[in-house]
């Protein structure tokens, strides 16, 4: 089981319902339970930032529970596929050195808390030849050629006279640069995206129109994320989101469906939900879509399970990733759901504790899990906004099977 309890103070009043914190003090526990879990084929990892120690820390120890006691094969992790080919290559036992490995990650997950997961997923792998747990990118942001050679190759083997015919699309839209950023760079200053977006369509599109089997499905999915790409980054911002979470979610279906694998994705919690018509704030105009764990919840239905870390206050770098300069992160107002949490055990309580939502309820307390409702998180952190980032449009017990409590954050450790 996975211990979550650990001694603490928490110097707060208590101001919510009483009877909604008395439920959450009587269903709290130490640990996440077979029955939390259930027949999940899919199990959400949200995190309300990714940027806290605690809150990586939290969950590494609910995915060695999933794996070592449920039987989960995959991670699906918030990180882009052509990225996530090499990691799964590292954690199965390839060469290459972890460090080297971790520089190719997306900024954001380049920290200790990170590293310390994709060592233990290899040293895991090793020890258990018979039940290795493979990592895949659910992200399409950072292709890089190894898509376009992965489709190249496939056509070389399978159909060499569409080889010419593929090739003079895939010179068209081949990476400009290797470095992601400055190939994004690159696109977003093209004015007329539209022949990258048909060239793109049509690499896609050849290798549909090929005989079906296990290696054409591979290559199609290469396919689909180059078009991913040059679609998603011609759209205006405010449609981006809605694009990527369709993606990521369709990523992660077909991961599972070609491996057969129970999985664990690992997101901000903004991604894992269960939120259509999610509304999310980050500091300024609202972004309003569908997000990935919609999707997930409604092709998943009760097997698709949504836990997520939620924090009180604490301490975080300010800016992207692990920040500079850490800064106070204060209570929560009122009107969050992240304050009745932290109000729960106030002045003698536990650190962190776990509340299966789905557990029975008084009438007061299921009208509160089933009203509108605010949870905070940050995607980096900014004090000027740090009451004024948060998701809302739905309600926690929409949103989320089961809530991972912890009072008091402080910030991820950079390599």
């Amino acid at each position: 089981m996975l211990p979550l309890l650990m001694a603490g103070v928490l110097a707060t009043t208590a101001v919510a319902d009483p009877q909604v914190i008395g439920w959450i003090e009587q269903n709290a526990r130490q640990e996440i339970t077979e029955e939390s879990i259930g027949g999940a084929t899919v199990v959400g990892l949200g995190e309300s930032t990714h940027n806290t120690h605690e809150e990586a820390a939290i969950k590494f120890g609910l995915l060695r529970y999933l794996v070592e006691e449920r039987g989960f094969r995959s991670i699906a992790w918030e990180e882009d596929w052509t990225t996530s080919v090499r990691v799964n290559r590292y954690v199965l036992g390839g060469q290459g050195g972890l460090d080297a490995l971790m520089g190719e990650l997306t900024t954001t997950w380049r920290t200790r808390e990170v590293r310390d997961v994709l060592a233990w997923l290899r040293s895991h792998n090793a020890a258990h030849p018979g039940r290795m747990v493979r990592f895949v990118g659910v992200e399409y942001y950072a292709t890089r050629s190894l898509a376009h050679d992965a489709v190249s190759s496939y056509v070389a083997k399978a159909a060499p006279w569409r080889l010419r015919e593929l090739r003079r699309h895939l010179r068209f839209i081949a990476p400009r640069h290797e470095d992601t950023r400055a190939n994004l760079d690159w696109y977003r200053a093209e004015p007329n995206k539209r022949p990258f977006i048909s060239h793109a369509r049509a690499v896609y599109e050849l290798v549909e129109r090929l005989p079906e089997n296990d290696d054409q499905q591979l290559a199609l999915h290469n396919a689909r994320q180059i078009l991913s790409w040059y679609e998603a980054f011609s759209l205006p911002f405010e449609e981006i989101y809605a694009y990527r979470d369709a993606r990521a979610a369709e990523n992660l279906r077909w991961w599972q469906r070609r491996t057969g694998d129970k999985v664990a994705y690992w997101a901000s919690t903004a991604h894992t939900a269960a939120a259509p018509g999610l509304r999310l704030t980050l500091g300024g105009p609202p972004l309003v879509f569908d997000n990935a764990g919609s999707y997930l919840r409604r092709w998943y239905g009760d097997r698709y399970r949504s836990i997520t870390v939620l924090f009180d206050h604490g301490t975080l770098g300010t800016g992207s990733g692990c920040g500079v300069a850490p800064a106070p992160v204060p209570r929560p107002d009122a009107d969050f759901a992240n304050r009745v949490f932290g109000d729960a055990f106030a002045g003698n309580g536990p650190a962190q504790y776990v509340v299966d939502l789905r557990n029975k309820a008084p009438q007061a307390v299921s009208e509160w899990l089933r009203a509108p409702a605010k949870v905070r998180g940050y995607a980096g952190y900014d004090p000027a906004f740090a009451q004024k980032s948060y998701m809302e449009g739905g309600s926690l017990a929409q949103w989320f099977d089961v809530v991972v409590h912890r009072q008091v954050i402080t910030p991820c450790t950079p390599l």
